[in-house]
């Protein structure tokens, strides 16, 4: 399935642009599935998405878990925990 990926902060820093469209393939299913098939892809992916934990997303721009259902979303955005006050 076709997905545009948005990468945001570091995540963007390490992967070494803020866009892409990709074909992921099927059996990825949640946001931490896409988050391991990138990381298996090395270089600056396995920096970014090497520790799912420190990672936050949105489908389609709604914040969601890492376990949400990826199906029939049309964009991903990765982006660090962000903090204020």
């Amino acid at each position: 399935m076709p997905l545009d990926i948005l990468y945001f902060a570091w995540v963007r820093e390490r992967v070494g642009f803020g866009a892409e469209r990709l074909d992921v393939p099927a059996g990825i299913a949640t946001p931490l599935d896409l988050a391991h098939w990138l990381a298996a892809r090395g270089g600056g992916y396995a920096e970014a998405f090497g520790d799912p934990s420190r990672l936050r997303c949105a489908l389609d721009q709604d914040i969601v878990p890492l376990t949400a259902d990826l199906a029939n979303a049309a964009e991903i955005a990765f982006f660090p925990p962000v903090t204020g006050g």
